[in-house]
């Protein structure tokens, strides 16, 4: 049976015991259904096989690829599936709820599991994902946390959570902090899975209640905020963290600890700065980190090339303040008492309103 779902809703709460991805592993890996399993009945270079042949002879094409899928659907069920219990309830799907899924979910049958397509397949989760991202106005009400580099805002989101204020992790969700030097271990997902992670972030939220995100240019590293969630976050209500350039180097000095740590990539991202700061002060800056000096080279950038910068991003907004938090230092214990007033001027919002 094909299962048909008309929200995006329904669709991550298909109720299956497992939802098994039947493309091949490139087309896993740039995205798919969240929780799914790649099981895939056709390799890379099989499925590029299979294409090929199939430009000029389709019935043969049919015959090498059933072969494939039997071949490959068998080295599943001896390994991945073997301990299956017999009420097992698997949902399958491909790119567009074809062949190769259909195929897979027969054999499935076959042995007494109740397994289930995808109707539409991957496609039909993606449309959904791009409705929700694309087209659908957002039901929930953002506050942006602003501040300058430094001000620690993606650890104070963390501190909210923790305090059961709602929050949405941005950089968390783009592997990414959002600035020159905020690549992370494992690199970004794609923008698709990107997506799909934030449209499955906002369902688990409760739109009566506000949300607290970070506030971010359109591009987190080399992926794209997703106008549904842009457009709100240009309007959305603000509350500003300040702290002093001192304690705001500090802090970057630790939490950048991997970047600090490698001179080589430490060393190409300051290159990539001579374009707008020049030669000769990168060139100081090279010196700084060659000397460890990294609380100074952290106050350097911020006083020369992002405080600049986000004085500039903040004149041209005029969305309204619902206030400000001042710290001296950013230490944990600090950043929970901050945590602490940005909830309740959150709290307070929501009671103005």
């Amino acid at each position: 049976m094909a299962e048909r779902f008309d929200t995006l809703a329904a669709f991550l709460a298909h109720g299956y015991d497992d939802v098994i991805d039947v493309r091949s592993p490139s087309e896993f890996a740039e995205d798919h259904v969240p929780g799914a399993i790649s099981l895939p009945v056709l390799d890379n270079d099989e499925r590029a096989k299979v294409g090929t042949l199939y430009k000029t002879d389709a019935f043969a094409a049919k015959i090498t690829g059933a072969a494939l899928v039997a071949r490959n659907a068998a080295a599943h069920l001896e390994a991945s599936l073997a301990d299956k219990p017999g009420g097992w309830r698997p949902l399958v799907y491909c790119w567009r709820g074809g062949q190769r899924s259909g195929s897979f979910a027969t054999i499935l049958q076959q042995i007494g599991w109740r397994a289930d397509v995808i109707e539409g397949g991957y496609r039909a989760y993606r449309r959904l994902v791009a409705e929700a991202m694309y087209d659908a106005p957002l039901p929930h009400s953002l506050i942006v946390l602003e501040g300058h580099t430094g001000t620690a805002k993606t650890d104070i989101l963390k501190c909210l959570q923790v305090r059961g204020t709602q929050m949405l992790d941005l950089e968390g969700l783009a592997n990414h902090r959002g600035s020159v030097f905020g690549a992370m271990q494992g690199g970004q997902p794609s923008q698709k899975a990107f997506e799909g992670a934030l449209a499955a972030a906002m369902l688990a939220l409760d739109p009566a209640r506000p949300v607290v995100v970070e506030a971010e240019s359109s591009k987190i590293g080399n992926l794209l905020i997703p106008p549904t969630i842009w457009k709100a976050m240009l309007v959305a209500p603000r509350i500003r963290v300040t702290a002093p350039l001192q304690a705001r180097a500090r802090y970057l000095a630790t939490a950048y600890a991997d970047i600090v740590g490698d001179g080589a990539v430490l060393g190409r991202i300051l290159e990539t700065l001579v374009q707008f700061q020049g030669k000769e002060r990168v060139a100081h800056w090279h010196e700084l980190a060659g000397d460890g000096a990294f609380e100074t080279l952290a106050c350097e950038l911020m006083e020369h090339h992002y405080d600049p910068r986000y004085a500039k991003s903040g004149e041209r907004n005029d969305a309204a303040r619902l206030g400000e938090v001042v710290s001296d230092t950013l230490t944990p214990e600090a950043l929970d008492r901050v945590a602490g007033e940005v909830a309740g001027l959150v709290d307070g919002a929501v009671a103005a309103k």
